[in-house]
This record gives structure tokens, C-alpha cells and sequence, in this order.
């Protein structure tokens, strides 16, 4: 009798555990497939680091796509994880670090998406001797990639001059000449200042890089990193401005100092083999370069009349400093829906988002949300189809449908992507090319 009791005890735990559950993956699995059939999932295949399922190992638990921010990039389909938006995928790595089996690593997209890359060797060299690339401009994103790229290549260089002589002593002959201020230059700063190397750092904006440019409080997704001159920075989510403000405090505390708004116009050798670092303000000697520009580039522009116009802008820093403005913002991607929802939101404005296509299909699912919610409230007008043909001082020449109309204006924020820097990187005589990006994502994940 008791071990009747027992039994029965057994098999009601079970179904109260198990039934539950597959009413969980059940329901997940009916809202992926509801998706797809409506056409809100598809893919055109991941553009950059993104997760590598093994079917083998995959329980189908879905802890993996509740971890993912980004919204739909993952789905459980016939009881094993799938990609289904590889588009929307950032790289994070949140939902590798969720499975608990351990079925999801990080890899990169096929070496054919990547053809442009620079050719660096496994210490972030480039084909020129003693001129180093980390972060996004290498090939690989985050915030994480950045910072142990820039720390790791100024490790290189330090022996380096500690074998030929230990670092300069010439104050117009720098040990390093670091160009980028972002999550990379910044690391690799500091590094050089640990390792007693004589530095210039130089950025054409501010401290920041690419961070500094995104919209007010818009998550920044990172994994724990070894900051040099700091220690482990364990935080998995900050905003932007806590970023910034930690990095601002690193900057106190460790006497870094960064030459900024001063843009790098060519890197070139002398006859000594030391390199000639010429900006919009300086010409710097350095003997080592670290190249931390990011992947932005210049903004790319409309190419439309009036767009000269100090009213047209291409990111956004403070939203709350424009109210009771009549704004047009550009674009059909993340920035542009973020800036656009932001502006929407400060006192007075009407803000209009244009957009030349006829609905947006590589946006997060949360701004797909929160952009239709804006709409719904009457704060902001999205005008699909339509495109910009002539900035006026008063005024925008909308152009929808294939008809013009006026429209009053104050500013016009343009997110349309940026140039990437190419052809900066063949005149300083490095090599681009197709890479095996997924090798080097791997390399980097096991490390």
C-alpha cells in the first residue's frame, strides 16, 4: 500500500511538471509557427556573429530564446531551437550563456558576407607590419570583442619594444599611436599606460566611438571583460549613459588622456619604417599603430538639395533638447525608429519617419512594438514610401507615392548607415579581402 502512495506521489509530480511544460513549448512553438505563416519570421541568414545551434545536444527548452533581447531571433520549432530572424541577431551571446546544455556557441556568418574584411593575423596584425586592427573594423562586434582585442594587441606590442629596447625616449616619437576612442582604443589606452608605453590617442568625435552615438538610454548588451587599469566589469546590461559615465570615471582615475575631434586623415611609413600619423590638427610619429575606428564610418547621406543645411543631422545625443520643433527623421532601421520614438516623446514636437520602403522588416521586435504604439497614441506618423527630395530652411519636399508635398520643418535627422572605411584602410596599404570569419569567431569564443 505504501509504495502504492509513493508511486501515485511519483506520477502526479511528474504530470503536474511535465504537462505544464509541454503546454509552455507547445504554445511557443504555435506562436513561432503563427509568425511564420503571417511572414513576421524570416531569413535572409545571420550578417555577423550569431548562434550556432547543435541539433544533437538541443532539448528544445527554450531557455535560449526567453534569454534573447532582441525578440523573435530565435524560435522553438518541432521541439529543437531554430533561427528564425538571423538578420535581427546582434551577437550577444546571451542565449550560448542560457543554455543549459550547452547546445549554442557564437560563430560568425559565411566567409562570402564578409568579403571586405582586413587580413589579420591571429595576434590582430594587419599585412603591415606593426599596424594592428581590433574591434568591429576586424570583423568582429560587442563591446567585449573590443576590449580584449585592445588589450591583447598592446601586449603584443609591449614585447615587442621591450625586445628592442624598451619604450621611447623621444616625446616626438610615440611607442603607439591609438586611433579610435570606442570600446577598443579605449582598452588598448590603457593598457599602454599599464605597460609604461609613451601614447596618443586620437578620436575625430568624442570619447565613446560608435556607444556615444546611440540614442538616449538604449541598452548596450555586453558580457563580463577584464578592463586594463580597472578589473572585471561584470555588469550583463547598462545603458548607454552608465557606460559612458563608467568610462568617464576609468578616465579620472587613470590619467588617460584622448585628443579629440581631431579626425585621422592617412597613415603612412617613412624611410625609418615609423609611421607618419597626419590629422585635421597634428602630425603624430608613432612606432606602432592600433586602428580602433569601428565599422561606421562616414555617415552616408541623401545626396538631396539643402541637405547641406546645418538643421540636418546624423545622430542623435539628447533627445530632450529639442521640443515644440516640427521633425522629420530618415530611415527604416533601428537608429532611425529609436531617434524617432525618443523625439516623440519631448514636449511639442511632431515628428514624422520617413521611410523608402513599404514597411520595416530589420528593426527589433520590441521597437517593432513600441514604434506601432507611438503611431496608435498619434505622437508619431511613419510615411512609408516616401523619401526626401529638397531641405528648405522652413521646410521638407516629401516625396510619397510618387507625389511631392511641403512640409514644415525644424531638423531632419538622417540614418541612412554609414561608408564603411575602406578606402582610408587600402591608401594606408592594408589588405581586404574574403576571411573565414567563422574560424576567427570560434578562435575567439574559446579563448
Amino acid at each position: 500500500m505504501e509504495s502504492f502512495i509513493i508511486f501515485a506521489v511519483f506520477v502526479v509530480l511528474v504530470f503536474a511538471t511535465v504537462i505544464p511544460y509541454m503546454k509552455r513549448v507547445k504554445k511557443r512553438e504555435a506562436k513561432s509557427r503563427e509568425a511564420m505563416e503571417r511572414g513576421a519570421l524570416h531569413s535572409e541568414g545571420p550578417k555577423a556573429q550569431h548562434p550556432h545551434i547543435d541539433i544533437g545536444q538541443c532539448i528544445g527548452c527554450g531557455t535560449c530564446v526567453d534569454a534573447c533581447p532582441e525578440g523573435d531571433v530565435l524560435a522553438v520549432i518541432a521541439g529543437k531551437a531554430a533561427i528564425v530572424n538571423g538578420h535581427k541577431c546582434i551577437g550577444h551571446g546571451l542565449c550560448a550563456d542560457a543554455c543549459p546544455v550547452g547546445a549554442i556557441e557564437i560563430v560568425m556568418a559565411k566567409p562570402s558576407i564578409s568579403a571586405d574584411m582586413p587580413q589579420l593575423s591571429h595576434e590582430f596584425e594587419s599585412n603591415v607590419e606593426n599596424l594592428f586592427i581590433v574591434g568591429e573594423l576586424g570583423g568582429l562586434a560587442l563591446i567585449k570583442n573590443a576590449v580584449n582585442q585592445g588589450r591583447d594587441c598592446i601586449d603584443v606590442i609591449a614585447k615587442r619594444i621591450a625586445d628592442t629596447g624598451g619604450p621611447s625616449k623621444d616625446p616626438a616619437l610615440s611607442d603607439v599611436c591609438i586611433i579610435g576612442a570606442g570600446p577598443g582604443g579605449i582598452s588598448a589606452s590603457l593598457r599602454s599606460i599599464e605597460k609604461g608605453l609613451r601614447y596618443v590617442t586620437v578620436e575625430q568625435d568624442e570619447v565613446g566611438g560608435t556607444v556615444a552615438k546611440y540614442p538616449r538610454q538604449k541598452l548596450v548588451m555586453t558580457s563580463p571583460v577584464e578592463l586594463p587599469m580597472y578589473g572585471k566589469f561584470k555588469k550583463l546590461e547598462v545603458s548607454k549613459e552608465e557606460l559612458l559615465e563608467f568610462w568617464n570615471d576609468v578616465f579620472k582615475k587613470s590619467g588617460l588622456v584622448v585628443n579629440t575631434y581631431e579626425r585621422v586623415e592617412t597613415v603612412s611609413k617613412d624611410d625609418e619604417g615609423v609611421f607618419i600619423v597626419k590629422t585635421t590638427k597634428a602630425s603624430y610619429r608613432a612606432r606602432h599603430v592600433v586602428l580602433a575606428l569601428g565599422r561606421r564610418g562616414t555617415p552616408r547621406k541623401l545626396d538631396v538639395t539643402g541637405e547641406e543645411h546645418p538643421k540636418v543631422m546624423y545622430s542623435l545625443i539628447e533627445a530632450d533638447a529639442y521640443t515644440n520643433a516640427h521633425i522629420l527623421v530618415v530611415g527604416g532601421g533601428d537608429s532611425a525608429v529609436e531617434a524617432a520614438m525618443g523625439l516623440a516623446h519631448q514636449k511639442g514636437n511632431k515628428v514624422t519617419l520617413s521611410y523608402r520602403k513599404d514597411g520595416f522588416s530589420r528593426i527589433k521586435e520590441r521597437n517593432t512594438i513600441r514604434v506601432q504604439e507611438c503611431v496608435d497614441r498619434k505622437i508619431l506618423e511613419v510615411v512609408f514610401n516616401s523619401q526626401p527630395v529638397e531641405i528648405r530652411d522652413k521646410s521638407v519636399m516629401l516625396e510619397v507615392g510618387g507625389a511631392v508635398r511641403e512640409m514644415p520643418n525644424d531638423y531632419v535627422w538622417v540614418f541612412a548607415g554609414g561608408i564603411p572605411p575602406n578606402e582610408f584602410l587600402t591608401k594606408a596599404g592594408i589588405q581586404l579581402g574574403q576571411r573565414d570569419m567563422t574560424k576567427d569567431a570560434q578562435a575567439e569564443v574559446k579563448k
